[in-house]
């Protein structure tokens, strides 16, 4: 797709991108999103705080103003919109998470979203779901009041997202479309590392099966039809945690990933397991040298050095990428997925371009996947832009086989 702003700064782009595709289910208003970029010096995280700060800012005093009014829609659509850019405004400072700027930014978000909850016209809440002696934030949304059990999608989102975002990014399609959702935040996500400090695991079924768990405790939901959403990253942890639990019944890789190493073999031109063995020892100065040089030259890898250190617990950009790196479903774990399985892939997918196909090829169950193009305007990572496309290509597909 053609960028409209950033034109040097890919990821500056792509979040800007990210903000215009939730305009679907009610996260931004285009000329929000407009005037902000219009404000923001590219490749500058300090300017990209202040001023989605600033419009967050703004936006929220607007629904405040409504609320004490009365005029509950507005209110809640003004809420929605300051939640998600909060949730924007702290993206990019988390190369050093003792910033007081993102707690700030991220306590306003959920405090934004909460309030837009309560006023929403079907059911809506917070849940925390028990997770090894503690418990995972999430979001219980349902068709209507009724108490019947009905068929429930559980969406995850993935390295850099949020419970809350997930409404924007496949949650709102589903709940119009009939299906009751659950949301949360896993170790690494949201709440799970901003407020308890819980790193993503490799063993994300570890996860997956206390959220079942909670689902299943639920009279609202038909335990036997619960399908799982997995965005961007979690496109490989949702096909990971339904090859070791069978209670999944359907999984939509949204978009498909199948081994994270690949990121990082392409660009350097070694092959995995010579790049596993020099992340892994225990003095590389060359690499950590090429490492330096890369972050300087790569906004994206930048900021996904400095966020991914956070979230995994890493202390160097190396021991990140070979934490990285264990992410995977080769060496017959995606063979082991039994539940039928949709594959989403974009054509300009900058992030994991060749890994939906690699992740479908693997697949042994009943499976499909779907191309997103560029003539359609859906051809960036999980279709940014292209919400309503998405949504129905997918829960046409769920429909059929759930």
């Amino acid at each position: 797709m053609r960028k409209l702003f950033f034109e040097q700064d890919e990821t500056f782009w792509y979040e800007t991108l990210r903000s215009i595709g939730h305009i679907t289910y009610g996260g931004a208003d285009f000329g929000e999103v407009v005037v902000t970029a219009d404000r923001i010096v590219a490749g500058d995280y300090d300017s990209w705080h202040r001023e989605w700060l600033a419009t967050a800012d703004k936006v929220a005093g607007e629904a405040a103003a409504s609320l004490a009014g009365g005029h509950r829609v507005s209110a809640r659509r003004g809420f929605m919109r300051a939640a998600n850019y909060y949730r924007s405004a702290e993206f990019f400072l988390h190369g050093n998470p003792e910033d007081p700027r993102i707690e700030a930014a991220y306590d306003r978000s959920v405090q934004c979203w909460r309030a837009a909850l309560e006023l929403f016209d079907t059911p809506a809440r917070p849940v925390r779901i028990p997770f090894e002696g503690t418990t995972l934030s999430g979001y219980l949304y349902l068709v209507d009041d009724s108490g019947l059990p009905r068929p429930t999608v559980i969406v995850n989102n993935g390295f850099d997202g949020t419970a809350e975002e997930t409404y924007f990014l496949g949650a709102g399609a589903a709940l119009e479309r009939g299906y009751n959702v659950l949301t949360f935040d896993g170790p690494g996500q949201g709440e799970a590392i901003h407020k308890q400090g819980l790193h993503f695991r490799t063993n994300w079924e570890s996860v997956l099966g206390p959220v079942i768990d909670f689902a299943q405790s639920l009279s609202e939901v038909d335990g036997e039809r619960i399908a799982l959403y997995g965005i961007s990253m979690s496109g490989l942890l949702a096909p990971r945690a339904a090859a070791y639990e069978p209670r999944i019944k359907a999984v939509i890789a949204f978009d498909g990933v199948y081994d994270m190493a690949e990121m990082f073999t392409a660009r350097i031109g070694m092959d995995r397991e010579q790049v596993l063995a020099m992340l892994r020892a225990e003095s590389a100065p060359e690499v950590d040298t090429a490492l330096e040089e890369l972050i300087k030259n790569s906004s994206t890898m930048r900021w996904a050095i400095s966020h991914g250190q956070w979230v995994t617990g890493t202390a160097s950009p190396r021991q990140f990428l070979a934490a990285f790196c264990e992410y995977t479903l080769a060496d017959g774990v995606a063979e082991l997925v039994s539940c039928p399985t949709l594959v989403c892939s974009a054509a300009s997918d900058g992030f994991f371009s060749g890994q939906p196909e690699q992740l479908y090829q693997h697949l042994t169950c009943e499976k499909r996947l779907v191309e997103f193009t560029v003539e359609e305007g859906a051809d960036e990572h999980c279709q940014s832009g292209a919400a309503a496309l998405a949504g129905q290509r997918i829960y046409d597909w769920l429909d059929e086989v759930l």
